[in-house]
């Protein structure tokens, strides 16, 4: 039990609605272990490269999402499965979050906290 490591980041929600911060974090966690090639389409990964990716992207999805990917042994495919799912959130979050940051106004705020909150939230 000692060997279990932690997660590294917060872990991808079922309804998705921290997916594109999740992204940046697996990238940049697979670069930092040397298998961001495992997600890459025509991957020559070894089989203990993509086990390795396979069990650190596992790790990091919420429980309801593995179990509907149970199934899926490679990491490209599940790679590849969460994007068909959630890439439409670029669509709805982005344009509602540039709005929100060209409408941001600090004059609006009472406080420096209570902008600095709105700031952090969009």
């Amino acid at each position: 039990m000692a060997n279990i490591e932690n997660r590294k980041f917060i872990a991808l929600d079922i309804s998705g609605k921290n997916y594109l911060s999740w992204v940046v974090d697996v990238k940049l966690h697979l670069s930092a272990k040397k298998l961001r090639h495992t997600i890459d389409e025509d991957n020559a990964a070894s089989n203990e490269e993509r086990t390795t990716a396979l069990i650190f992207l596992r790790h990091h999805i919420d429980n309801g999402l593995k179990y509907e990917y149970l199934t899926v042994e490679n990491p490209l495919e599940l790679w590849q499965n969460l994007n068909d799912r959630f890439e439409h959130l670029k669509a709805v979050v982005l344009p509602k979050a540039l709005n929100d940051w060209s409408q941001l106004r600090f004059q609006d705020f009472k406080t420096v906290s209570e902008y600095n909150s709105t700031l952090f939230k969009i």
